[in-house]
């Protein structure tokens, strides 16, 4: 068993931490050592199984937090690659697909602290594609991850009145709401429009966010549509600049020529 393996079985009678917290720590001083250099593949799930001892799920979710940390990105059909030697407290979100969204929501936890049921204005109904005086249901609460106590951001959910009896939306969330929607009403979410836009905190959300105010973050504005193309969910989120990254992937389509 090689030298890392067996410090990681060591640490593992001297603490309380899930094996998958060790493993994601011997792999962070492995990177900080040098051993992993930024551009480097991490071992396969399977490889860290065989090296470690331990389960894929025990692989996967060290992995897991080594993505939020900043120090890696994961691509299927690449791998898992280092791209900082060191930690940051920011979250990093990877998004490739629909199911990524539902993966951000298990990664993070959101606190709804409120819900009511609203009559739109003309400017939120132009958000929500509705009209003026529909009774929409409003959500607000801020979004974090572990071990950090500041929220990563705030955010603003609106409900499409078909939907507004929706059970179980307020206090911790570690499900995506509109996968809540999917399994409390038969509905599914085809297509995600997003929009981001970088603006200046508000003095409102520089408070909740315990940030100073006129300083940079990220405005994300998705819209949650069923199969029809109907409007389920419109979630508005707003992230301290230094808490919050965005990865994406693009991949060349390639064609078969005639």
């Amino acid at each position: 068993m090689a030298r890392s393996a067996d410090a990681f079985h060591d640490s593992l009678l001297n603490t309380s931490q899930p094996r998958y917290m060790q493993l994601a720590k011997t792999l962070v001083a492995e990177i900080a050592d040098g051993k992993y250099a930024v551009g480097d593949l991490l071992p396969t799930e399977q490889e860290l199984c065989t090296q470690f001892g331990i389960s894929r799920f025990t692989a996967r979710e060290a992995l897991k937090k080594l993505v939020q940390s900043g120090l890696v990105t994961r691509q299927p059909g690449v791998g898992t690659k280092v791209v900082s030697s060191k930690a940051t407290s920011a979250y990093s979100q990877n998004m490739a697909g629909i199911s990524d969204l539902y993966q951000y929501a298990t990664d993070t936890t959101l606190v709804i602290e409120k819900q009511e049921i609203i009559a739109l204005t003309e400017a939120q109904s132009a958000l929500v594609e509705g009209t003026a005086g529909e009774t929409w249901l409003h959500l607000q609460g801020k979004r974090f991850v572990a071990d950090n106590p500041l929220p990563i951001c705030v955010t603003e959910i609106w409900i499409h009145p078909a939907f507004r009896s929706i059970r179980g939306v307020l206090g911790e969330q570690h499900e995506a709401i509109h996968s809540n929607i999917e399994q409390q009403f038969g509905e599914t979410i085809a297509t995600v429009d997003q929009q981001i836009d970088a603006i200046s905190l508000t003095r409102a959300h520089a408070t909740q966010l315990q940030a100073r105010a006129g300083s940079p973050c990220l405005k994300i504005v998705r819209k949650y549509r069923n199969r029809k193309g109907e409007l389920i969910e419109v979630a508005v989120s707003t992230h301290a600049a230094d808490r919050y990254s965005y990865h994406s992937v693009f991949n060349r389509e390639w064609r078969v020529e005639a």
